[in-house]
């Protein structure tokens, strides 16, 4: 049986349209040499490629941070919450001038696959409710991934 590849990047155009962000990101899980690397590979809305030279680390940047808690994330005012020294550690956030950032967890047989970001250039921009619609988006399945989350019995 033939695996039916997914267009992710059709996906992160779809998900920019629909939630109204000026960017939508998704890093996946790769497999390197046992070691696993968080990395973004797809986006729509964005300014240059940078983003696909970005390898995160767990617990690092807003994609690390993300997958390894497993649990969203969300800055409506990046200034608030990272000081300007600060900035370093959130590459997506510098190259893109992203000023307002929520990110969720991309679920794959109980385990954390990948994160789904959404960036705007302007403070405030992205809500609660906004970070709501992308969990129930995350939730439904992205591609190839179910959305699962393992339940703690």
């Amino acid at each position: 049986m033939m695996e039916i590849k997914f267009n992710y990047q059709n996906e992160a155009d779809r998900l920019r349209e629909k939630l109204g962000c000026d960017l939508v990101a998704i890093a996946l899980v790769e497999t390197a040499e046992q070691q696993f690397v968080l990395k973004w590979q797809y986006a729509s809305g964005n300014l240059n490629d940078r983003f696909k030279r970005i390898v995160l680390q767990s617990g690092r940047g807003v994609a690390g941070l993300v997958f390894k808690t497993g649990k969203p994330l969300l800055l409506p005012s990046v200034g608030e919450f990272i000081k300007k020294d600060g900035l370093f550690s959130y590459p997506i956030i510098m190259s893109e001038k992203l000023q307002s950032v929520a990110a969720v967890p991309l679920w794959n047989k109980g385990r954390v696959a990948g994160v789904l970001l959404c960036g705007c250039r302007k403070e405030h921009e992205i809500t609660d409710e906004l970070l709501q619609m992308m969990l129930k988006t995350a939730g439904e399945g992205i591609g190839n991934l179910d959305g699962k989350e393992l339940m703690a019995l």
